[in-house]
């Protein structure tokens, strides 16, 4: 509770019903332990006291009848009543008939004995006192505790007590309790809900029937999912909404995409039925069905429908998901972010909260079970990652695969995690589809009110296993017994409109008849067209073999000094910290005849480049503005007040949005969000940066299942880049590798690009080519290991030269070296520090030996066969060959390149390995032992005797 809710001056006048309720509650705690409480409360109990002593003394807020000395009693039944209302509101829930299959029963926790009261006492407490949002409707307080226990503890309840803002849970509360957020249903409204349950229920029974065996992840006993989802739809789109992104795994996903995203139904059988059709018209409205060259199981496919109404255009996403079920989290919410980020402009983007709304369908295991989901709702407030709030279905059916919630989780609800963050809950029966689409409709007008996340936990049962061959008996028998016997919310809601005589009983029972007639209809079609051949090739496009040669990535001499200058201007009385304006005023010489520009230097002056051509650029991770190293500093604080300035954003020629975020001590959602973001935004030069690359396999399933093979699966593009601080510093084992070995492993078909750079012009170039291809095809992910100890270095920095006129290569043969090519008898390859090591080493002999040459390799993937074979086809008295490595043999790039090496000869000449043993861990932990082992290395790579393995 904040100090602005809160008027000091007011006492306990200013408090009511339900917040009356929580400072009683405050003040107990305030009681027992005084720093228990914020300081606010704390200030406002030791200056007003309880609220006994100040009832009497303000006859603004009578509790009992209207005489100015009101007896004890009196007090005591009100206060009581007040806390039984209190109760129901925080307690209610359990109570309520929000779960369709019951295996126990409620108890009644909210009986008026436990809080000493009786029926005809609660008849004197003024209803104002218990249910301050409708008072009016209620003759006494009796009345409103009825009406309380009937809004809390029906087939809707309600969790809001965790918002700690007053007037955020002021609005909650008086929405539930005065019935506000129910919509209006007319007869036609709900006929029109009958016929949509119908489709829901009957598409899935005709697949059960048509297709027998075959798994689709039934959406049956949540069926009331797709009619809320409708509910969203309408009113998005009447608010002028542009985009709706859509997160869910695979449980009901072909009737989501049948049904809201409008995949038509003929497509979806001919998935079934063997006999892909990628050419069939999509239905009204519905603009892509995404496929790559490998593909993807029918579950796991997303969709895009275009909605076109009268001023607006909308378009409905459901995200591509593999079955890592809740990883897909911050990809949409990264989806969602760029569709609301206006980067036409320099400076920061502008955003749009209206533009754009997620929502994610959530699994009632894998919410509290997949840590991503916390990272997630981590990220909903936070700036460079808000979107506005999200509206949030717990898909609940009570298990996961054959895991009951009291193994699945430590708390009551599957819901309970989103408390944490100060998110309401709204628990609903999937059995009441009004309800249920009421839910929705509070979720959304709380989205457009304060921008905040909700979830809506939609509980209601699995009628199959876990997939249609899985038999549940064999392990919940009790539950799947009622579960038999239950019937569907379809045949529960047209009994309903058949006893209320909305719809006849003809009417219902020949709806089924209708739609089973227009599905087979549909099926009949596609029934023949059986594949005749298989494309076992699954080769991808041509444009994905092109390896991004040839690209001109040079700037003017006189840009680049134009912007240099602009770099070090800074707004008039802007402090810079005295010890970083001198490491930044160095800069000034550093593009002058003789400079040198570092890694930190030549990154700034590529950037700035790239957004004065009209690129908008979003870089993000752990302590990225400053970077972790201090190498960055692309956002300057005024050391006397603490004010921000952006030097990239003060370019006269600017042309596009500069931002750079600090993220969240996070990997996988962080990464996920910036897929997400730069897949919905591909113009965007999107960046990642982990703090150290050891760090980045907290992001691995975005990796392996996102980055690497999201195009192949679903022909989804992403130009990403990745930076991961790698090198073997005598740092450690979690301060040493990227692990580039992983990532190699994963390259295939072009998918990425992977780096390890010795110089700062490549490091620009490269960049910059990977600004130059965003729209294109050819665009791909860039995976670059980053350098710690050589942003520094002096072999790395690089002069204007090199920036305005060179490009990036692919190989690079040490300077200096193989002067007289018959002469070489040995050619190291290696990458990276330890190739800077080796020049180092070079640099401090009197003679370099003429039997020697290295070659850089700073492109790994795709190796670059063409650029090494022409160099060293000149050495045609080659007698070796070494591949020099820091990390242990099995792991860097070794067992990756060895095989391409030993091509270069057609195998007549072998490969040596020079580098640490095969070990476990990544690096040794003692400084002093990695000392003696990088010298070993130097040596082995550099002497005459030395002597590599080919193992």
């Amino acid at each position: 509770m904040g100090s602005e809710s809160i008027k000091l001056s007011e006492g306990w006048s200013q408090f009511y019903g339900p917040n009356l309720g929580y400072m009683l509650e405050k003040f107990d705690d305030y009681q027992d332990d005084p720093e228990s409480v914020e300081e606010d409360l704390a200030a406002f109990f030791q200056k007003w006291g309880a609220y006994q002593e100040t009832a009497e003394k303000q006859p603004a807020a009578p509790v009992a009848g209207t005489e100015e000395n009101r007896g004890k009693q009196d007090y005591y039944t009100a206060i009581n009543a007040m806390r039984l209302a209190e109760s129901i509101r925080r307690n209610g829930h359990l109570m309520a008939d929000i779960i369709p299959v019951r295996l126990d029963e409620v108890k009644d926790i909210l009986n008026y004995e436990e809080f000493d009261l009786t029926r005809e006492e609660l008849k004197l407490v003024p209803p104002e006192l218990l249910s301050p949002h409708n008072y009016e409707s209620f003759n006494n307080g009796l009345e409103a505790v009825d009406h309380l226990k009937e809004t809390y503890t029906k087939r809707m309840a309600f969790e809001i007590k965790q918002v700690h803002d007053i007037e955020e849970r002021r609005w909650l509360f008086r929405q539930v309790e005065s019935g506000r957020y129910l919509p209006e249903l007319t007869n036609d409204i709900r006929k029109q809900f009958l016929e949509r349950l119908n489709q829901v229920e009957g598409f899935e029974h005709f697949i059960h029937k048509t297709f027998k065996g075959q798994k689709r992840f039934s959406i049956e006993g949540l069926d009331a999912m797709v009619l809320m989802l409708d509910e969203v739809v309408r009113e998005s789109v009447e608010d002028g909404a542009e985009k709706m992104m859509i997160g869910m795994a695979h449980r009901g996903r072909l009737n989501v995409l049948a049904h809201v995203l409008g995949k038509p139904y003929e497509l979806i059988f001919s998935e079934f039925h063997d006999a892909p059709n990628k050419d069939l018209v999509p239905s009204e409205g519905s603009v892509g069905i995404n496929y790559g060259w490998t593909g993807d199981v029918k579950y796991h496919l997303g969709a895009d429908r275009e909605i076109h109404e009268d001023q607006t255009d909308v378009t409905i996403t459901l995200a591509n998901n593999p079955s890592h079920l809740e990883f897909v989290d911050p990809v949409v919410e990264g989806l969602a972010r760029a569709a609301q980020d206006d980067r036409s402009k320099p400076g920061k983007p502008s955003q749009d909260m209206t533009k754009a709304l997620p929502i994610l369908i959530h699994g009632d295991a894998a919410f509290p079970g997949q840590g991503v989901v916390a990272e997630t709702l981590n990220m909903s407030r936070l700036d460079g990652y808000a979107t506005g709030g999200t509206i949030h279905i717990i898909a609940n059916n009570l298990i996961g695969f054959t895991t009951v919630s009291g193994d699945s989780r430590s708390t009551i609800y599957a819901s309970d995690l989103a408390k944490g963050y100060e998110i309401p809950v709204i628990h609903v029966n999937a059995d009441d589809v009004e309800a249920c689409v009421s839910a929705m409709h509070l979720a959304y007008t709380y989205r457009q009110e304060f921008n905040k996340d909700i979830v809506i936990d939609l509980i209601g049962y699995r009628r199959y296993g876990h997939n249609e061959m899985d038999e549940p008996m064999t392990t919940q028998p009790s539950l799947y017994k009622k579960v038999k016997e239950h019937p569907t919310v379809f045949n529960i809601y047209g009994e309903k409109l058949v006893q209320e005589n909305i719809v006849s009983e003809d009417e219902f029972n020949s709806m089924r008849d209708k739609l089973n007639e227009k599905l087979t209809n549909h099926f009949e079609n596609i029934k023949g067209n059986k594949r005749e051949t298989i494309d076992g090739d699954m080769n991808p496009p041509e444009y994905v073999e092109d390896r991004l040669e040839g690209i001109e990535t040079a700037v003017d001499r006189d840009t680049l000094k134009k912007i240099n200058e602009e770099l070090l201007q800074f707004p008039e009385n802007f402090n810079v910290f005295p010890k970083l304006g001198k490491i930044l005023n160095r800069r000034v010489e550093a593009v002058e005849e003789g400079g040198k520009i570092d890694w930190g230097h030549a990154e700034t002056l590529a950037f700035a480049s790239i957004i004065t051509e009209g690129i908008p650029i979003r870089l993000t991770g752990q302590d990225s503005e400053r970077g972790t190293f201090s190498q960055r500093n692309l956002v300057l604080h005024d050391y006397e007040n603490d004010s921000t300035y952006y030097p990239l954003h003060g370019l006269s020629e600017g042309k596009a949005s500069f931002t750079v975020h600090n993220s969240p001590l996070s990997e996988v959602a962080v990464v996920g969000f910036e897929y997400g973001y730069n897949v919905q935004s591909p113009e965007t030069l999107t960046i990642w940066e982990a703090q150290y690359g050891d760090f980045s396999n907290g992001a691995q399933v975005i990796f392996d299942q996102f980055i690497s093979s999201g195009r192949a699966k679903w022909g989804q593009k992403s130009g990403l880049v990745l930076l991961l601080p790698h090198g073997y510093e005598g740092q450690g084992p979690e301060h040493s590798s990227g692990r580039m070995e992983r990532f190699l492993t994963l390259a295939a078909e072009n998918n990425w690009h992977v780096t390890n750079l010795t110089r700062a012009n490549q490091y620009f170039h490269l960049l910059r080519r990977q600004a130059k291809m965003l729209k294109e095809d050819v665009s791909r992910p860039l995976v670059l290991m980053a350098p710690k100890s050589l942003l520094r270095n002096e072999l790395v920095a690089c002069d204007l030269t090199s920036l305005a006129e060179g490009e990036f290569k692919p190989v690079l043969p040490v300077d200096g070296l193989a002067e007289t090519p018959d002469k070489v008898k040995r050619v190291v390859f290696a990458s990276g520090k330890v190739a800077v090591d080796m020049e180092e080493r070079l640099a401090s002999l009197d003679e370099k030996p003429d039997w020697l040459q290295i070659i850089k390799v700073e492109e790994l993937y795709p190796f670059p066969r063409t650029h090494i074979k022409e160099i060293i086809d000149e050495y045609t008295n080659l007698e070796e060959i070494f591949w020099v490595q820091e990390e242990p043999q099995n792991m860097g790039a070794w067992h990756y390149i060895h095989p391409h090496l030993l091509s270069l000869t057609n195998s007549e000449i072998a490969v040596e390995f020079v580098g640490r043993r095969r070990r476990s861990s990544t690096a040794e932990g003692d400084p002093k032992v990695h000392k003696l082992e990088q010298n070993r290395i130097i040596d082995e790579a550099t002497t005459r005797d030395g002597e590599g393995s080919n193992e």
